[in-house]
């Protein structure tokens, strides 16, 4: 991993959390901006994925891993109404989920290259991974789904908290 990846994935942990901690209004612009740039994550990361092996099954195990922690980190995410707007609130259990996963990430990319490459390189030729790229792409494959599932379930949830009227809500 370059230094330009350890200060993306850094950057990254800090426009999520400084996006989505607190209370901030719901909206369309909230849910399409995340996708947005996960369109040009896809774009820049994602223009060769291995599929020889099982290069495939490791980057879709990752991806299905990235979302079921998009699930949890939506979740994490309550949905309310506040007068006539609805608002979303993120605390410190949505922060510490992020930072586990990028740290995690960071944590890995740089284990791999420094304390266990020859761990690595026998797991990947004992598993049938190509290499690297596999590795990168899966990577790269679970953050998109984390991102993508956890705006999906914020949207569902205003959704559900649009179609309530303010009444049902004070009496919940």
């Amino acid at each position: 991993m370059s230094i330009t990846q350890y200060a993306l994935n850094l950057g990254l942990l800090a426009w999520i959390l400084a996006a989505n901690l607190g209370t901030r209004p719901a909206g369309t612009r909230r849910l399409l901006t995340p996708l947005v740039v996960v369109a040009g994550v896809a774009a820049g990361f994602l223009t060769n994925v291995p599929t020889r092996g099982n290069d495939l099954l490791l980057e879709v195990a990752l991806a299905a891993a990235g979302a079921a922690l998009g699930v949890l980190a939506g979740l994490l995410v309550s949905v309310r109404r506040r007068g006539t707007e609805i608002v979303t609130r993120a605390g410190a259990a949505y922060a510490v989920l992020w930072v586990i996963v990028i740290g995690g990430r960071i944590a890995f990319a740089y284990g791999a290259e420094h304390w266990f490459s020859l761990q690595i390189g026998r797991f990947s030729r004992q598993h049938l991974i190509t290499g690297a790229d596999a590795w990168t792409a899966a990577f790269v494959l679970m953050a998109l789904a984390m991102v993508v599932t956890r705006v999906a379930v914020t949207a569902v949830r205003i959704a559900r908290v649009t179609r309530r009227p303010a009444t049902s809500l004070a009496a919940a």
